[in-house]
């Protein structure tokens, strides 16, 4: 295998291969070529470890904002801990109502039949609000319980934090940031036999957005439609992937920018026609002008790619299309735009404009050509 580096780019060539088979940066062609995919933190390294040795905490909080990882790790960790889908010895509780004593009853009742009895707990909020009860009664388990919280949101100063800190393990699943995703699903490819540059790979994260569940969706369309095929190539995503609304608010935006009013006029009719309200697309284009407008004042500032993308809290290939996109406007003409935006909001709730159309009057305002100076 010849390895053959162009400016940041690593070309694959396979001897014997009709030209390249696939354009990927290091860390994409090491990632794939790896035997043992690193772990996504220390965190779920430990909690790795617990399934594979099968030496397991008596309690587990699986919380963050990834709800994808939240899902699969609490799928792992329920089979690992249940082979045999033994719901004799197996309960779940979910919400913010669960009576906490019926539930600690149900944890001091011996299983049966059985060496273990397991409590899944989802999306209860005792880590938010207090439930000192069930804080106290995590003192001292049974040898026989197995306590599993999921949870969206945590506070760790909360006293249930710190119980299940002290007598179990606790792994957070953040979002990942677009290097590994960008990884993790050329890694999924990889595994069906595809390649794809990391220039379509970023094409790609920009239509799925950085939802891990929608990517996993997405990928699996590209891998049933590039079957066949090694390569996924842009068309391919073009084709099959669908674009989140956000997305297409950001491709709209774009047109707006290059004045092409046409494109924007019918992205904007297909977000209506997909029953997208007019007064949130009103909202997504006012909040995407904003980080225009933020980009360009960074960005006049000195301030680097990645400490835009950073303080927009987007990834860094995304703040590139925002900086680029701001090029096209001056601050004031952006400033002005977010005026325009509240006006336009202020005039559909006082029943002075109808909603459809004030945001077509903004689309066309701003999508139509400048008139040269002294016309």
């Amino acid at each position: 295998m010849i390895l053959q580096k162009t400016f940041s780019i690593i070309k694959i060539c396979i001897p014997g291969s009709s030209g390249m088979i696939s354009v990927l940066d290091m860390d994409f062609y090491l990632f794939i070529k790896r035997k043992r995919r690193k772990d996504w933190d220390s965190q779920v390294k430990g909690l790795q470890e617990d399934i594979k040795t099968g030496n397991y905490k008596q309690a587990y909080l699986l919380y963050g904002e990834e709800a994808y990882l939240r899902q699969q790790y609490k799928e792992k960790l329920v089979k690992a801990l249940n082979p045999e889908g033994d719901t004799m010895n197996f309960a779940k509780y979910e919400g913010k109502g669960i009576e906490v004593k019926e539930m600690i009853d149900l944890c001091e009742t011996m299983p049966f039949f059985a060496s273990k009895r397991i409590v899944l707990v989802e999306n209860s909020g005792f880590f938010k609000n207090k439930c000192d009860e069930l804080a106290d009664y995590m003192k001292s388990l049974p040898d026989y319980l197995h306590l599993i919280f999921v949870e969206e949101e945590v506070d760790r100063r909360s006293r249930m934090y710190k119980a299940v800190k002290s007598c179990g393990r606790v792994s957070e699943f953040a979002k990942q940031d677009e290097k590994t995703l960008m990884r993790w699903a050329a890694g999924i490819l990889a595994k069906e036999g595809r390649k794809i540059t990391a220039r379509d790979m970023e094409l790609f994260l920009t239509k799925t957005g950085t939802d891990m569940g929608n990517i996993r969706m997405e990928l699996e369309k590209l891998i049933t439609y590039t079957m066949g095929r090694e390569v996924v190539t842009a068309a391919d995503i073009e084709a099959v992937c669908t674009t989140r609304t956000v997305n297409k608010i950001f491709e709209m935006v774009r047109a707006v920018t290059e004045k092409n009013q046409k494109k924007a006029l019918d992205l904007y009719y297909d977000l209506l026609t997909l029953k997208e309200p007019p007064m949130r697309i009103l909202f997504l284009l006012s909040k995407q002008y904003r980080q225009l407008f933020l980009s360009k004042q960074m960005a006049g500032e000195g301030a680097s790619r990645n400490e835009i993308a950073s303080r927009l809290g987007v990834p860094s290939f995304v703040a590139g299309n925002i900086v680029s996109c701001a090029r096209a406007y001056t601050l004031e003409e952006l400033e002005q735009a977010e005026e325009d935006f509240v006006e336009a909001e202020e005039a559909v709730k006082t029943g002075r404009l109808q909603d459809v159309l004030s945001v077509e009057l903004l689309i066309v305002k701003y999508s139509s050509a400048r008139k040269a100076a002294g016309q």
